[in-house]
């Protein structure tokens, strides 16, 4: 089969060879976005009179029927045609004849390339701004139904102060908010067109590509031809939100593996997100947590890989460049698929309060607010905390809690403290009373609820574009 790009070659491409440089294993997951690209090229082309307006019609024609083939499974895509722009070229000649060589006037699949994968790339944000919208409602809405359950803060994995299940959720959602907005970033700096772009210089053609720009949603044409098909920013940015993205949904998937342990017995996730053993009838295991852990350096690894394949690129195009769509569709896919587990499992997992609450009785949780209780009775900072450090270290001896310790025995380490202490260092006390903006009050995380609600619902979702 002689190559629509053959013109100059004697010898037939080698088969191993034509097997190692085709892409269209994978890239024909961009048709939708190339015959887009190609219908808004054929119509400039006509509009312009570079192409007649009827051969225009044509053409467009021709490429709505190729679409309809693909999407009925009813194309066949050929590894001899390399790739995705030269398959639908191809099938486009085949389908009107040869009024479809016209298409690619002023245009190289440098190019062309760049734009199907840029326009990829941008449904992509889309899609998973709407999953994040989604994972925040989640989040806000176990944490308002969880506002008044214990649980104990941790640092260090040790128990440190108590907080409530709803402002452990609150933090995982402001990292879903920066996710959000992180992507929002993406497309203000990335929806600029590369088409006419050309090979790296342009064209001699009188091409419109303001008005190419206007019929595929974008702000502006890219000012630099070179640029404009060496760019590929916005996929390592695109990875780069994908890595921080699965990274806070890695630090929440390790906290719910934790919890639900027997040690822990903080959650149950339900059957639907767990799985058993082929061995051990007992077992439930948090698969799907740890699975969305694992998948975290998956992503990682598509962000070093389009790395290291661009860091030693010279301008312009280079076959290298074909490495960028494997992995950017990988990171893609799997963020999109794990939001997509992980928001039906929180909103479906168990919580067991009364397990959480006991959890913060133990271990001291209330030492802290016993230091600063008196501080406020005139103590200095650092003699309360002695002070306290002396009083825990006794309860551990004795095997009691802080509020186990009768007023007398209290009084042997201070004379400041009074029968009001036993209120002060109380649970509920201690989380009420951390009323500072962003604490763990009932009163501070309402209101954080609230933010949250409202930021939301000026949130726009796939269906709203």
């Amino acid at each position: 089969m002689k190559k629509l790009w053959g013109g100059r070659f004697e010898k037939n491409t080698d088969a191993l060879m034509e097997d190692f440089n085709s892409s269209i294993s994978f890239d024909k997951k961009l048709y939708k976005y190339d015959i887009e690209g190609s219908i808004a090229h054929a119509i400039m082309l006509g509009e312009t009179g570079i192409i007649k307006e009827e051969e225009s019609h044509q053409i467009i024609e021709g490429l709505k029927s190729i679409r309809k083939d693909i999407e009925l499974d009813r194309f066949d895509f050929d590894k001899k045609h390399e790739d995705i722009h030269m398959n639908i070229e191809a099938g486009v000649i085949d389908k009107i004849g040869e009024v479809a060589k016209k298409l690619h006037t002023a245009r190289s699949r440098n190019d062309q390339v760049a734009l199907d994968l840029k326009m990829y790339s941008r449904d992509s944000v889309k899609m998973i701004q709407t999953l994040l919208k989604e994972w925040i409602e989640a989040l806000v809405d176990v944490s308002e139904k969880n506002i008044d359950t214990i649980m104990p803060g941790y640092t260090h994995l040790q128990r440190a102060q108590p907080i409530t299940f709803a402002h452990n959720l609150m933090a995982h959602a402001e990292m879903a908010v920066r996710d959000y907005k992180r992507l929002e970033s993406w497309l203000n700096i990335h929806n600029t067109m590369p088409l006419g772009s050309g090979a790296l210089a342009g064209t001699t053609f009188p091409i419109d590509r303001y008005r190419t720009c206007e019929l595929l949603g974008f702000e502006s044409p890219c000012l630099n031809s070179l640029d404009g098909v060496s760019d590929r920013d916005y996929v390592v940015d695109l990875l780069s939100a994908c890595s921080v993205g699965m990274m806070h949904l890695s630090r929440i998937c390790e906290e719910l593996v934790i919890w639900s342990t027997q040690e822990f017995s903080f959650i149950e996730i339900d059957d639907a997100y767990s799985t058993g053993s082929s061995m051990m009838p007992q077992k439930k295991n948090p698969d799907a947590a740890e699975l969305i852990r694992g998948k975290t350096g998956r992503v990682y690894g598509d962000l070093m890989a389009i790395l290291t394949t661009l860091k030693g690129l010279p301008l312009a195009y280079n076959k290298d460049m074909q490495e960028d769509k494997e992995c950017l569709f990988d990171g893609v896919e799997t963020w999109i698929k794990s939001l997509s587990i992980i928001i039906p499992m929180i909103k479906t997992m168990k919580i067991k309060f009364k397990n959480t609450f006991e959890a913060t009785k133990g271990g001291f949780t209330n030492a802290t607010d016993l230091a600063d209780y008196l501080v406020k009775k005139g103590v200095a900072f650092r003699n309360a905390h002695k002070i306290t450090g002396e009083i825990v270290l006794d309860c551990i001896y004795k095997g009691i809690s802080l509020n186990d310790i009768s007023l007398e025995e209290y009084k042997i380490y201070s004379e400041k403290i009074d029968d009001d202490i036993y209120k002060y260092i109380s649970l509920e006390e201690c989380v009420n009373k951390r009323n500072s903006i962003g604490g763990p009050s009932k009163e501070q995380v309402s209101n954080h609820i609230d933010i949250l609600k409202k930021y939301v619902n000026t949130l726009s979702t796939i269906s709203d574009i």
